[in-house]
């Protein structure tokens, strides 16, 4: 039987997927039907971009699965018209991307590096950097994305400690989880990375108080999702100094206002949401799989909880 795949994303995409999803799913040995204009009734699977104009599933009664093309999947995980098995993009491109991210920002808050960048004083201050071993970073989020982030600190020598909701254990990482974990988690974090997901539970994780538990002169990294800081919180933990500097790179509205004060305030560096991105070549082929074991009755990968919403 024909299996009928409709891809649902924005139209400069499918020139793009089609030839990878094509060849893919005929490597798999799989008789599909590839389009973008399907009878809802005829449709087994869906390609798709949370932004796309799909946003009722109801008439969708054959379907098998949603395999989303984005990480994030906040904005389509609480649909109550969606009913089937939801899936959200892990794949090595995107986790890599993240992962070579991170770790340029960390050295270069560990290293240093602005006072040799911009140095209008021509300031000859010859003072070496700690040792990545001498330095503490934390992670929250232990996710594909987090855990490949902190392996790949650890591996470089950093003190690296990581927090989820509930408990994990990663070799030559110190874990932490739950609500009484972070504290813990922050009090040491010279250099803080978020990346966790935007839920109901996670939303403003660093507010005035989670703030006030990192050391003094903390730096902050942020490329998960800008719900995760109350951001007026930020703005006065870094006027106070208690936070020496933040790079963000999502945030609640975005593109990000022109007059945001994040913008102009000179501790803050805005970067315009590109700390990962999805890679056709590597995500096509975590769709294709997802497909093939769908139809061979075996376990999609990356399958969203529901009730927690990731």
């Amino acid at each position: 039987m024909t299996i009928n795949v409709l891809f649902s994303a924005r139209d400069a995409l499918w020139p793009v997927y089609q030839p990878l999803l094509s060849d893919g799913l005929s490597a798999a040995g799989l008789d599909v039907r590839l389009g973008r204009d399907f009878a809802p009734d005829d449709v087994d699977y869906v390609v798709y971009a949370p932004n796309s104009a799909l946003q009722d599933f109801a008439p969708y009664t054959r379907l098998k699965a949603v395999l989303s093309l984005w990480a994030g999947v906040e904005q389509i995980a609480g649909n109550a018209t969606l009913t089937v098995p939801l899936a959200r993009m892990v794949d090595h491109g995107l986790t890599q991307g993240m992962t070579e991210w991170v770790v340029g920002h960390v050295l270069r808050y560990h290293l240093g590096m602005d006072a040799h960048i911009v140095n209008p004083e021509h300031a000859w201050t010859p003072v070496a950097p700690p040792l990545a071993q001498q330095r503490h970073v934390t992670i929250l989020g232990l996710g594909a994305l987090g855990q490949a982030a902190a392996r790949t600190l650890a591996d470089l020598g950093f003190q690296v400690s990581g927090w989820s909701r509930t408990a994990r254990d990663l070799p030559g990482v110190t874990c932490h989880h739950g609500d009484a974990g972070l504290q813990d988690a922050l009090a040491r974090a010279e250099i803080l990375v978020l990346l966790l997901p935007d839920t109901p539970a996670t939303e403003n994780i660093l507010n005035e108080t989670s703030l006030g538990w990192l050391p003094k002169g903390a730096h902050l990294i942020n490329p998960g999702r800008g719900p995760l800081i109350d951001d007026e919180s930020l703005l006065a933990a870094l006027d106070a100094d208690h936070i020496a500097h933040a790079t963000l790179d999502v945030f609640r509205t975005e593109p990000l206002p022109q007059e945001h004060p994040y913008w102009a305030h000179p501790k803050v560096t805005v970067t315009p949401h590109i700390a990962s991105e999805t890679r056709p070549e590597t995500a096509a082929q975590v769709i294709c799989e997802n497909i093939r074991r769908g139809e061979s009755g075996e376990p999609l990968l990356h399958l969203v909880n529901r009730a927690l919403g990731y």
